[in-house]
């Protein structure tokens, strides 16, 4: 919405420019507090610059070759994932944490001149911002976010966990009744959601990445407290899984422009459950690395078919003058849906496994995959729905 309003290229610089600052100030913090008060702004940034990535780039290639970009952005997006345990490992061996904040600083400095004289600047087709909309979301996404985050920790039944879910649940309810009836301007006009295309690739990333990140948060302490390699030797072995993208999604990306985006969302999904589930059933007191690494690749080809396939759809199921509006209602949903999947898996091993040895461990951590491979098939299901090439 604000990059609609005041141009996309600005907005993304400016996202950047805050997120460059804030890892700064995130590494320089000198207790709790400040280090939480950074990240909250070093995520304000990513906020901003996440769905504009998708916005720029639906903007700047024509539709008949869009599928083949955003291919291109999901490797790039791969990379990233793949790189982030492999730094953070050495990182935390070899320096110290705040190095892992001081990283973003050269590369975001770097990005600056770039992004401010190469990227064409575009607009929106909103004459001006639903402030009342963008309070009311983001109070009830809060609240929505905030539930599953503590409940490991209070409990699903607590009052804290409750009333933050029916906070959300209450602001939630009147931003759609603004943004049906009050709004002279919308931010998230209601009517797309009635669309196919838009509501069933929307529905497949919330569950995407409830299954995805839930998934990682499991198989990351898999490979330390359960397999016993250092944060290090874990990135190095997880690269099997989370590189994936980087060759798979820009090839999909590219297939999605001829064939469609359904074959790819529901194959993805399909093998991204069947990869899980049976990395769920391998995990076992005295698993080895080698009967692991199958299950890790079958999934990780799935998250890069469905990663191009879902921005796509998305972006495209809306007019071009809209695409910013699109990519941030996948990108809150994809946001979403990662932390009640991290919280979801949290719960399953907590219920029946915990830190006390790897046994323990091993004991928690096959139920909390089985369910991220349940989510995953359950986008699959959803998958189903999505109409096919042309149809609407």
């Amino acid at each position: 919405m604000l990059g609609d309003r005041f141009g996309r290229r600005r907005m993304y610089v400016v996202g950047l420019t805050v997120f460059t600052l804030a890892s700064a100030a995130a590494a320089l913090a000198g207790g709790p507090g400040q280090l939480i008060g950074a990240r909250v702004v070093q995520g304000a940034g990513a906020a901003v610059l996440l769905p504009l990535t998708l916005t720029l780039i639906s903007e700047a290639f024509p539709a008949e070759k869009r599928g083949m970009a955003i291919g291109v952005w999901g490797g790039v997006t791969g990379l990233g994932v793949a790189a982030g345990p492999v730094l953070g490992g050495a990182v935390t061996e070899g320096l110290s944490w705040q190095w892992i904040f001081w990283l973003n600083v050269p590369i975001g400095l770097a990005m600056l001149p770039f992004a401010a004289n190469r990227l064409r600047e575009s607009f929106g087709a909103r004459p001006q911002l639903d402030l009342v909309g963008l309070v009311l979301a983001a109070a009830g996404l809060t609240g929505l976010a905030w539930a599953p985050v503590r409940a490991p920790e209070a409990g699903w039944g607590s009052t804290e966990v409750l009333t933050a879910l029916a906070v959300g649940t209450v602001f939630v309810t009147a931003f759609l009744g603004w943004e049906r009836k009050g709004a002279r301007h919308p931010m998230l006009p209601l009517a797309y959601f009635r669309r196919r295309p838009f509501s069933t690739a929307n529905a497949a990333a919330f569950l995407l990445f409830g299954s995805l990140l839930g998934a990682l948060f499991m198989i990351t302490q898999l490979f330390q407290y359960g397999l016993g390699y250092s944060p290090l030797e874990a990135g190095v072995r997880i690269l099997v899984w989370n590189a994936t993208p980087l060759l798979v999604a820009p090839v999909a990306g590219a297939l999605t422009d001829r064939f469609g985006t359904r074959p790819f969302m529901l194959t993805g999904l399909l093998l991204q459950a069947a990869g899980l589930a049976l990395l769920a059933w391998q995990v076992e007191p005295g698993v080895g690395y080698g009967r692991v690494v199958v299950p890790l690749i079958v999934a990780g080809i799935g998250i890069s078919m469905v990663f191009p396939s879902v921005a796509n759809a998305v972006t495209s199921s809306v007019p071009l003058g809209d695409a910013g509006i699109a990519a941030g209602v996948n990108n809150a949903l994809r946001e979403l849906g990662g932390v009640f999947g991290v919280a979801v898996a949290a719960a399953v091993f907590t219920t029946y496994g915990g830190y006390a040895s790897p046994e323990t461990f091993i004991d928690g951590c096959g139920p909390a995959l089985g369910v991220t491979a349940g989510t995953a098939a359950a986008g699959a299901v959803v998958a189903a729905f999505a109409p096919g090439r042309g149809g609407g």
